[in-house]
């Protein structure tokens, strides 16, 4: 009995889950028309797509079709470089608050983009995905205080992310 013990204990170990985190809370309303715009990147969760990018930023528009245009533009390795944009379209999914969007830059393929912070001015934003594994600290200028930035990682904290995770994207100073 004492082998058959042995056997199933490391079998019944694999079964446990790690707790996961609550869901992300988003913000209560986004009024899209002061949402729309420039943000500049000022951190993310860095994701193959885009390592060694630097100077980006994201520019929403309405769309005739009631979607929003979503363009990345960014220079690769060096504020030297040129430019490049690429274009996506997101929608909103949740309309009681404008908080949930989808993105798609490749056919067929889209991911849910929620809207966890923003400043009562539409001077700064965050967004997540539901996963965690991706974010964006949003601003509409180039560069962000300090005081600002670590307001926004403690709250970031509170929704379950690890600051370490979160790496600035260089911008130029001008």
């Amino acid at each position: 009995m004492k082998a058959l013990w042995l056997m199933v204990i490391p079998l019944l170990a694999g079964c446990t889950t790690t707790p996961q985190p609550a869901p992300l809370r988003t913000v209560e309303h986004v009024d899209l028309d002061r949402y729309l715009g420039r943000w500049y990147v000022i951190a993310n969760i860095p994701y193959f797509l885009e390592q060694g990018k630097v100077a980006s930023y994201d520019t929403y528009a309405k769309r005739d079709d009631g979607r929003l245009d979503n363009l990345f533009t960014f220079r690769k390795g060096n504020f030297n470089a040129p430019e490049t944009t690429w274009r996506g379209v997101a929608w909103v999914v949740n309309e009681e608050t404008n908080a949930e969007w989808k993105v798609r830059f490749i056919w067929p393929f889209s991911t849910t983009y929620l809207i966890l912070e923003l400043d009562p001015d539409y001077q700064w934003a965050v967004v997540g995905t539901p996963g965690r594994g991706l974010l964006w600290v949003l601003a509409r200028e180039r560069q962000m205080s300090d005081e600002t930035y670590a307001m926004i990682m403690q709250r970031l904290t509170a929704q379950g992310y690890d600051p370490a995770d979160i790496v600035k994207v260089p911008q130029p100073l001008d």
